[in-house]
C-alpha cells in the first residue's frame, strides 16, 4: 500500500488530537498522542500561529513521519509586531510599524519557500506582503523602503 500524505495547518505548539487531526489519523492505526506530542515538539516555536504541516503514513507499516513547514509570511510578521490580524483597509489603516531587522529575519526564514534563493528578493517580497497588510517599515511605506533597497540603503542590515 502506498505512503499517504495527510496535510494539516495546526496552531504552533497546540495541535491535539480532536479535528482536524484525530478523524485524518483514526484508520491507520497510530498512536494517536505519540503523533501529536511530536508535531506540537516540532512546532512550539512558531506558538500562536497557524503552521502547515504534513505526515507521511506508511499504513502497512504503521509507521510515520512528520513534517512541519513554515507559517505564512503574514503570521511571522504579525508575530513580529505582536499584533493577531492586520488592516481591513490596508491603503488608509495602518496597524503597526516593523524595523528592517525584522523584516530581514522573517525573509530568512521565509526564503527556502520562496520562488528565489536571494535575499535581497526576498526582502522585497516580505516588504511587499507587510504594504497588503497596513504594516510600514522603519515608519515608512513599504513602496519606499523597495525603492531604498533597490539603491542598496539597506545592503548592510540584509548582509547581517
Amino acid at each position: 500500500m502506498p505512503e499517504k500524505i495527510i496535510k494539516v495547518l495546526v496552531e504552533g505548539g497546540n495541535a491535539s488530537p480532536g479535528p482536524p487531526l484525530g478523524p485524518a489519523l483514526g484508520g491507520y492505526g497510530l498512536n494517536i498522542a505519540q503523533v501529536v506530542k511530536e508535531i506540537n515538539d516540532k512546532t512550539k516555536e512558531y506558538s500562536s500561529m497557524k503552521v502547515p504541516v504534513k505526515i507521511f503514513v506508511d499504513p502497512a507499516a504503521r509507521s510515520y513521519r512528520v513534517e512541519v513547514g513554515v507559517p505564512p509570511t503574514s503570521m511571522l510578521l504579525l508575530s513580529e509586531i505582536g499584533l493577531s490580524k492586520g488592516s481591513g483597509n490596508p491603503k488608509e489603516g495602518k496597524i503597526g510599524d516593523i524595523t528592517m531587522d525584522k523584516v530581514v529575519k522573517v525573509a530568512r526564514i521565509k526564503i527556502r519557500e520562496m520562488n528565489t534563493s536571494d535575499l535581497k528578493k526576498a526582502v522585497k517580497q516580505v516588504v511587499g506582503t507587510a504594504l497588503s497588510m497596513g504594516i510600514t517599515v522603519e515608519g515608512k511605506d513599504p513602496r519606499d523602503i523597495q525603492k531604498e533597497i533597490d539603491e542598496g540603503l539597506w545592503d548592510e542590515v540584509i548582509k547581517k
